[in-house]
């Protein structure tokens, strides 16, 4: 998915590769393939891509991410599927 961009090196995902274990769930949770796991340890493939959802960090089992979730559109379009109701995240756009 790397066509969808927001505005590029503003992301606050933080990755520490010396906490992964390669178990490869944030690859596997990650709506836009932020990550890949290669030679036993995560890594961010995509940075840009990252729509902040949260889903990574909230898999990880140690902790060797962190993304400050809830903000934009994604939490909108989150929050829309959890209460079924129509996404708003009040940017004047679609979400």
């Amino acid at each position: 998915m790397s066509s969808l961009r927001y505005l590029g090196d503003v992301v606050t995902l933080q990755f520490d590769e010396q906490k992964c274990i390669g178990c490869g769930m944030c690859s596997v949770v990650c709506p836009h393939g932020v990550f890949v796991v290669e030679d036993r340890k995560a890594r961010i493939a995509d940075r840009d891509a990252c729509i902040e959802c949260g889903a990574c960090a909230g898999n990880c089992p140690v902790e060797a991410l962190t993304v400050k979730a809830g903000v934009g559109c994604a939490s909108a379009i989150i929050h829309g599927w959890l209460t079924g109701s129509e996404p708003n995240c009040d940017c004047g756009g679609s979400c």
